[in-house]
């Protein structure tokens, strides 16, 4: 058979009784905290147990061997869409009775790392329940950054079609261990340091333990999540804001380099890495365009609107989404330019969404060529980014993935508009899940909740769809896919 349908199935069933596991841990949580949900959490996992085991089980006899890139697409959608389906379990069967249609979409918003969520009360919810959602976006962080590093360059996607078998920026030539499970490892050890140190941070700069760690979750998986409706604007800290800040632009950084500065103690790629300097620039640039127009408008102290400008200009530009004011108070310019950082996104191989700033720095490299072609038509001018000369197959993949991010953006805000939305909620619902950002416009300001079902059921499709890079999804609907 040209699809290993059965090895597929085995392999979703290790990782559902794999992720029995973590839905135990709430239940550590709920006895903590004197809650009686944590028969919810416990009767999840049985059945998420059960399925893993039905899987690994009929297909016992199946043994390992390697999966042909058709295989890894139709897996890693399987994965996806399955463990959000498992996911969603948990929020079912809470005695608020979550709608079946919320419970998924606060799933795939929890694993693909989105953050938009349809709680209304999060400040009066239990903390077994907030954790288990900051526990989501962790773990959907991790896989993330398996799946931008270990597998995607296998299947020539995620950025790394720029240059196959590279780490994952496309112009850096430090190449990842060659074994998967290896290479997954030294991941792991990295985003665990990172989440550690994110923790200690945050619980010297005032957060209470539970607080700090569910934020240190969100915070390096990029995601979002909150335990407040407030959500980072309930502390009023400028430390938290500060710290914050600075871990998730790390997490905003390729997990190629970290994982280069870890294994090598080289620390010189995050200097030469044209990736990195890119966005960096874009980053600081937009923040000292924001800190001049709210320095001008809003009246807050400098070191508050210091802070402020820093702080969200870094949570949208990596699509993690955290707030700290209301932005219908901001001058109209802000939230637009945060629209636009969150559509750059991150840097390719971090948990980020976006478009990679490594495909926009690719863009501004080609415009600039053709500019200079203006003023000399004769000559040839090399693309290159840094020391390496870009073939036009890479940057011809570039605007292929950007023709089709835009036609699945177009396509989603007609799919939203028809199901009774207004176009400002429609274009911003669409744009945050298709970036994996979270914070929307219109009817989702505050949180998702008031969106009708048929809206969810498209925007959970968009947020896993941005997730696994478009191409991934999009392939499973061709016909020469199927063909043998």
């Amino acid at each position: 058979m040209f699809v290993k349908f059965r090895l597929i199935s085995k392999i979703l069933g290790t990782g559902l009784i794999l992720f029995s596991v973590i839905q135990l841990v709430p239940i550590l949580i709920s006895l903590i905290y004197s809650e009686n949900n944590y028969i919810s959490f416990f009767q999840s996992a049985l059945i998420t147990l059960a399925s893993g085991l039905f899987l690994y089980g009929v297909n016992y006899n199946k043994d390992y061997e390697d999966l042909k890139i058709r295989d890894g697409f139709l897996l890693i959608v399987v994965l996806w869409f399955v463990f959000s389906i498992f996911a969603s379990i948990p929020f079912i069967l809470q005695e608020n009775q979550i709608s079946i249609v919320n419970a998924y979409f606060e799933s795939v918003s929890g694993l693909t790392t989105t953050g938009a969520t349809i709680f209304t009360n999060l400040d009066g919810e239990l903390k077994s329940l907030l954790f288990y959602r900051a526990l989501l976006q962790w773990v959907g962080g991790l896989g993330i950054i398996v799946l931008a590093l270990a597998l995607f360059p296998i299947l020539g996607i995620g950025g790394m079609q720029l240059y196959r078998g590279e780490a994952s920026n496309p112009v850096n030539n430090n190449k990842l261990r060659p074994k998967m499970a290896e290479t997954a490892k030294s991941l792991w050890f990295i985003y665990l340091f990172l989440t550690i140190m994110c923790f200690f941070c945050y619980r010297f700069s005032g957060m209470s333990n539970f607080d700090a760690i569910t934020h240190s979750f969100s915070t390096i998986a990029i995601g979002g999540f909150s335990n407040y409706d407030e959500s980072f604007a309930h502390f009023s800290n400028n430390f938290i804001y500060f710290f914050a800040s600075i871990f998730m632009f790390f997490s905003a950084m390729s997990f190629s380099l970290h994982f280069i500065a870890f294994n090598k103690l080289d620390f010189s790629g995050y200097f030469r890495d044209k990736e990195l300097s890119f966005y960096s620039l874009i980053i600081i640039s937009s923040f000292l365009i924001i800190f001049v127009v709210l320095q001008s408008s809003i009246g807050l102290p400098n070191i508050d609107t210091l802070i402020l400008s820093l702080f969200q200009t870094i949570s949208f530009a990596t699509t993690t989404g955290f707030v700290v004011t209301d932005h219908s108070s901001l001058p109209l310019f802000v939230p637009y330019l945060l629209i636009a950082l969150a559509g750059m996104g991150a840097c390719a191989g971090s948990t980020g969404g976006g478009l990679k700033a490594i495909r926009v720095y690719i863009l501004y490299r080609q415009a600039k060529n053709e500019l200079k072609k203006l003023i000399h038509p004769s000559s040839v001018i090399p693309l290159k980014v840094g020391e390496n000369v870009i073939d036009s197959d890479i940057s011809d993949s570039v605007w292929g993935f950007i023709a089709v991010y835009l036609f699945a953006l177009f396509f989603g805000i007609l799919l939203i508009l028809a199901t009774g939305l207004n176009m400002e909620t429609a274009f911003s619902t669409i744009f945050s899940c298709l970036n994996n950002l979270g914070p929307a416009l219109g009817n989702a300001t505050d949180n998702y909740a008031s969106l009708n079902d048929a809206s969810k059921v498209i925007l959970s499709f968009t947020m896993i769809l941005g997730r696994l890079e478009i191409y991934t999804l999009l392939v499973l609907f061709t016909t020469f896919f199927w063909r043998s």
